[in-house]
């Protein structure tokens, strides 16, 4: 464990008060916190800056600064938390479907998420994934949906990968696609800078945020804000109309003190 990280201060960033165990009811407890606390963004891949993904930078970035972070900062830094608390914790990696049409093939590997296995068998813990951020750890069993606060999911197997689904108003959509293969470092430092730096990667063109807090998920892309409730449903939406607008968002409801003034990102903002 990197002497950057302090596991008081990340339980104090995510407002955790109670007591940390390698227990079910603590992932759950810190997985529903996490995505409250810290948004997920991008606004570094977006202004072209780059995105250091060592623990030091992490730590510094999310915990110290108070900014959010995309799937490698957010996972890497709940995989060092959920460590230094005594679980037992593999790093994974997958191939995002979201917006990718079925018969597509198969892109690199751009996402990480999290194995976790406790007594009762392997849970699959993911904080970072910015389309449909989960707010609870599934079970790593396939072909039963799992309900959580916010949504409904689905895991299937298929040619020896494990696919992730989430119900829709207009029904099941796939988020990604993976296998169990423990990665290392390296993996994601690759994974990292070719998502941080592909101009055909939608975090290095559009501005996107989301957060949940309660039984509200908020998203920002672009300058299309919106409110959901649980799968997906659209309570209130409105296009932001200026910078100062962009910067109360950015303030209020993702939480987030951006790397440079709102104005410079909103005139970056396409259309």
């Amino acid at each position: 464990m990197s002497d950057a990280f302090r596991l008081e201060n990340y339980l104090a960033r995510i407002g955790h008060n109670g007591a940390a165990a390698a227990n079910l009811e603590t992932l759950k407890t810190l997985h529903a916190l996490h995505p409250d606390a810290i948004s997920f963004e991008a606004l570094d891949s977006f202004l072209r800056r780059p995105v250091q993904i060592d623990l030091a930078s992490i730590v510094a970035k999310l915990v110290e600064d108070k900014r959010g972070g995309y799937c490698f900062e957010q996972n890497l830094l709940f995989k060092a938390a959920l460590k230094a608390i005594g679980f037992e914790v593999t790093g994974l990696a997958g191939r995002v479907r979201w917006m990718s049409p079925p018969d597509s093939p198969l892109g690199p590997k751009t996402h990480m998420m999290l194995r976790v296995d406790l007594a009762d068998g392997p849970y699959l813990a993911d904080v970072g994934f910015g389309a449909c951020l989960l707010d609870a750890p599934l079970q790593l069993k396939t072909d039963i949906e799992q309900t959580t606060a916010m949504g409904t999911y689905r895991l299937t197997q298929s040619d020896g990968l494990l696919s992730l689904g989430a119900k829709r108003q207009g029904g099941w959509r796939t988020m990604y696609v993976f296998d169990l293969h423990p990665q290392i470092q390296a993996d994601y430092e690759l994974g990292n800078w070719f998502t941080s730096t592909n101009p055909f990667i939608p975090l290095t063109s559009r501005l996107i945020l989301e957060r949940l807090a309660g039984e509200r998920r908020y998203r920002l892309v672009d300058r299309a804000f919106s409110t959901e409730a649980r799968d997906g449903d659209v309570i209130t939406e409105r296009t932001l109309r200026n910078a100062d607008e962009l910067g109360e968002v950015l303030r209020d409801t993702f939480k987030v003190t951006p790397p440079v003034p709102a104005a410079e990102i909103f005139d970056k903002i396409g259309g």
